[in-house]
């Protein structure tokens, strides 16, 4: 469910901060955050933030796509295991070659 258009986007006021600060100084280094919630302006396009995913920090470089929606989007905090099937259940491929039954040959 998206944000009541009345309301306006939300848009963390620290990010906004460092960004305004990175392009004066002309600097380009990643913008670490937590603010997953915040939604991406046109200012934040040509920038790198490193969004964390509740382990780690994800690079996420903005591009002109993305204005609108979140930061969150873009770093995943699930990483998705295979369901069963036959490689589960033992079905697949043998895990290694059967052995030879007589003497080997020269």
């Amino acid at each position: 469910m998206s944000r009541s258009s009345k309301k306006g986007p939300y848009v963390d006021a620290k990010l906004i901060k460092k960004v305004n600060r990175l392009n004066e100084t002309g600097q380009k280094k990643p913008v670490k955050t937590w603010s997953r919630r915040c939604d991406i302006p046109p200012e934040f396009v040509g920038h790198t933030f490193a969004v964390h995913n509740g382990k780690q920090f994800i690079p996420v470089f903005i591009t002109e796509n993305m204005v609108g929606h979140k930061l969150g989007e873009f770093a995943p905090t699930t990483i998705f295991r295979i369901h069963g099937g036959k490689l589960a259940r033992g079905e697949g491929a043998p895990a290694a070659p059967a052995a030879p039954s007589g003497p080997a040959k020269k």
